[in-house]
């Protein structure tokens, strides 16, 4: 019996005792990362789709014309402070600037936004751009909403993607990370459970008041919760430095050692050191690939929800109750899935499954929309809609493919930085997660703008978007195929020096 136990419990929870002194502090400062992004990835989407004159049409446009120059912006900075600040130091630079925009925004912006935004002027742009550029146009009139949405992706990016596993692929052995990094997972997993909750609670308060008035106070609450756990980051991040790092049992310092002679380079430099390898080509096709084919598919099911719930509160409510349904799929996913699929059928097998499962669900969804109005009847006989079913299909393919990407697609990306030295790991991990998943969710942009500009509307380029999007994935599927063979090269070496 004790060996049957021992199985088990390796299955459910890989930790040793001495070990959750570091993990548990991990899992909790990912937990309150999530928790913020998933409050502020619902605000954004409330506030831009449902904002006036704008709707899904917006988000190719936002992402392309706003998200990706700031996001280059950020990545020169962070390169360039990365050459002379200390890795505590830099985790500060990045974290303090959120936490001052979302501030001014809830108290300062958001209640003057009547002043602020020109909405005369973008009536007339508006009545001279065709309707394809409605989108462009509501970036311009809502300008400080569509601020705060490209902020709000990029706390995802930069404090998700860079800082946060940036640290832990500092402090973590391959070996370790395996069972580890699916558990800190488990703190971003359920973070969406209870920011869902909160942004369904948020969104009824102040019901009472004048339409034009009633998301004030939900917006200045969750700007309010954002900037608050944000300090609580800070002072976590502290704590495992000072408490944690320094016992010799749970770090050792050779995991990261300082690179002799360490480069100060450009950011032509940088680039061109980074496209000298083909491994971090690889990984950066699938953060490319993966944020190409979900934006395709997000634009096309937020254009049904905002079809459904055309009031912000509606709006948000909604996505409330979608981040806590994928919060908890991605729980389950997450601690019975993921590091099992790693741990007993290897990386490649875990890289491969996102793709995989990303590719059925969205044949899926893009069936259902092309061929809907044939079943519209049969629809209306279950005493519901198509538009709202739409909605649901939409919504269970995003849970079931967020729940891939969080527990297979997300460790085994960051599994893969580790064998790489301190150069690599800081100036390619900021190139591939903030520039690099830019370009990803940009190209789709792109490509959604110039279908907008010929067929006019969402729906019509439907079928478009839907074949491009397999053709995505399955290069995404060589990519990872080739990145894993590297992966084992590398790990493998890394065990034998070792």
């Amino acid at each position: 019996m004790k060996p049957r136990f021992t199985k088990w419990r390796s299955f459910l929870w890989p930790i040793h005792r001495h070990e959750l002194k570091k993990v548990l502090p991990m899992l909790a400062i990912f937990f309150l990362i999530a928790f913020n992004y998933t409050i502020l990835r619902n605000a954004k989407d409330t506030l831009l789709v449902t904002a006036p004159g704008s709707g899904a049409e917006v988000i190719p446009f936002i992402k392309l014309w706003v998200v990706l120059p700031m996001a280059v912006f950020f990545m020169l900075i962070y390169a360039k402070l990365s050459n002379t600040l200390s890795k505590k130091a830099l985790f500060y630079a990045a974290l303090i600037p959120f936490l001052f925009f979302f501030g001014i925004f809830g108290y300062v912006l958001y209640p003057l936004r009547d002043f602020l935004h020109p909405h005369l002027s973008a009536e007339t742009l508006q009545s001279l751009l065709p309707d394809g550029l409605k989108g462009f146009v509501a970036i311009y009139r809502n300008w400080t909403f569509a601020l705060f949405y490209a902020m709000a992706e990029l706390w995802g990016s930069v404090m998700l993607s860079l800082v946060f596993w940036g640290f832990a692929n500092q402090i973590t052995q391959v070996s370790e990370a395996k069972r580890f990094y699916n558990l800190f997972g488990l703190g971003g997993n359920t973070a969406p459970i209870f920011a869902g909750l909160f942004t369904i609670h948020a969104s009824q308060i102040d019901l009472s008041v004048s339409k034009a008035e009633a998301y004030t106070a939900p917006i200045q609450l969750l700007c309010m919760s954002v900037v608050l756990i944000g300090i609580l980051i800070g002072i976590g991040y502290f704590l495992i430095n000072r408490y944690i790092l320094t016992d010799p049992l749970l770090y050792d310092q050779r995991i990261s050692p300082p690179t002799k002679d360490k480069l100060k380079m450009s950011l032509k430099e940088s680039f061109f050191f980074l496209a000298k390898s083909k491994y971090i080509g690889c990984l950066a096709l699938l953060v490319i690939a993966y944020g190409f084919s979900i934006n395709l598919i997000e634009v096309n099911w937020k254009n049904q929800v905002k079809l459904q719930y055309a009031n912000a509160n509606d709006y948000a409510s909604f996505m409330g109750y979608f981040s806590t349904w994928t919060g908890i799929a991605s729980f389950l996913m997450v601690f019975f899935v993921g590091g099992n699929v790693i741990r007993r059928f290897g990386w490649t097998t875990a890289a491969m499954l996102t793709p995989i499962v990303l590719l059925i669900t969205s044949i899926a969804f893009f069936s259902f929309i092309l061929f809907r109005d044939p079943i519209g009847p049969s629809i209306l006989f279950f005493g519901t809609s198509p538009l709202m079913l739409a909605v649901i299909f939409g919504s269970i393919q995003n849970i079931i493919s967020k729940s891939a990407k969080y527990s297979l697609f997300d460790p085994t990306k960051e599994m893969a930085y580790i064998p790489l030295d301190d150069e690599y790991k800081v100036k390619g991990k900021a190139a591939i997660e903030i520039v690099g998943s830019r370009f990803g969710k940009s190209g789709g942009a792109f490509i959604q703008q110039g279908l907008l500009l010929i067929f006019g509307t969402i729906d019509a380029i439907a079928p478009f978007v839907a074949i491009i999007m397999i053709i995505v994935i399955l290069f995404w599927m060589v990519a990872a195929r080739s990145l894993g063979r590297q992966f084992a090269s590398r790990t493998r070496e890394e065990v034998y020096e070792h």
